[in-house]
């Protein structure tokens, strides 16, 4: 729980797994995505990210993401 004068959490997830094809987002298997985790703001959801791709660069199918949990939770914040 964080106290009156923290700073909100703003939460991302970062997550990848292979494309079935380059031109849609489409998974070729659901059960292997590699949830990378959750991370409490979109600078460290950001480190992350690019740790992830820059590990997978040499796999053109290999995509990861960052999904605004935050939105999702609360559709009224930035």
């Amino acid at each position: 729980m964080t106290e009156s004068g923290d700073t909100k959490q703003l939460l991302h997830l970062v997550f990848g797994g292979e494309l079935t094809t380059l031109k849609d987002v489409q998974f070729r298997d659901l059960d292997n995505l590699d949830i990378v985790g959750i991370f409490p703001d979109y600078a460290s959801a950001l480190t992350a990210w690019k740790a992830k791709a820059q590990q997978t660069v040499d796999n053109a199918h290999m995509r990861y993401f960052i999904v605004h949990m935050h939105r999702l939770l609360d559709p009224g914040t930035d």
